[in-house]
């Protein structure tokens, strides 16, 4: 079990506000982190760190190789809770911080399986032999709207409305993560990112990059290239390896 993560600013943003934190519990289980804050000033980036912090300590702490599939499914969704409550506590207490937010997608991987909760339109894929997978849903306008057939990607109004949330870390008093859980062969690879990588590069794309190439080597080029095609956003790639 490897993982391994970067970030990058962008080209244009004054400030990184997404945080991640990637660890190993022994050598057979991987933790991994990845938020995107939101809000102004230092507030997006201040809600991504409590967030990214409260739910990489607590999966340390809280983890135990004998938790079962439900056991590690409360943990992980009462752990992003708890995150949520903290950044909302936060933003209410403190006038500058009012509003902030993030996305989170946290994953716990062992050797056969991987669990994962996220909020927001941070992402998760599964990649093997077979191609890539997106894990995780976005909680977006635009996914809600295609859901419900409502969406029409001609209409001019679309790209209006593409970057905007329904669900994040702290902008309401509680909130309902989702919960995937994954199964993982040899060669497998969970790919954890902000939205800062999927605004520019396709599945595809993130497939030919990544699957069976050198993976820092792999994270540079991705992030090159999306600030090659204009860097408009914060960029996060976490990858754990099976």
């Amino acid at each position: 079990m490897f993982v391994t993560a970067k970030s990058d600013i962008g080209l244009i943003r004054d400030e990184n506000q997404d945080n991640f934190k990637v660890g190993l519990i022994g050598e057979d289980t991987a933790v991994c982190v990845v938020c995107d804050g939101m809000g102004g000033a230092l507030a997006g980036g201040d809600a991504s760190s409590i967030a990214s912090n409260v739910v990489f300590d607590r999966l340390n702490l809280s983890y135990r190789r004998d938790l079962n599939s439900r056991a590690i499914q409360n943990m992980l969704v009462t752990v992003l809770k708890t995150a949520n409550t903290m950044v909302y506590e936060k933003s209410k207490s403190d006038k500058q911080k009012e509003g902030m937010g993030t996305t989170c997608v946290a994953a716990i991987a062992t050797q056969d399986m991987a669990y994962i909760a996220s909020v927001g339109d941070s992402r998760a894929y599964l990649l093997t032999a077979e191609g890539i997978t997106q894990i995780t849903k976005d909680h977006t306008i635009i996914e809600m709207l295609q859901s419900q057939g409502k969406y029409d990607k001609s209409d001019p109004a679309a790209k209006h409305i593409s970057h905007i949330i329904t669900k994040a870390i702290g902008a309401e008093e509680t909130v309902d993560p989702d919960f995937f859980e994954v199964p993982l062969s040899e060669k497998s690879l969970i790919l954890l990112c902000s939205d800062g990588l999927t605004n520019y590069l396709s599945d595809e794309q993130i497939y030919n990059f990544v699957y069976l190439k050198p993976l820092e080597s792999a994270m540079n080029e991705m992030i090159n290239y999306c600030n090659d095609h204009g860097g408009k956003d914060n960029i996060t790639i976490a990858i754990i390896v099976n």
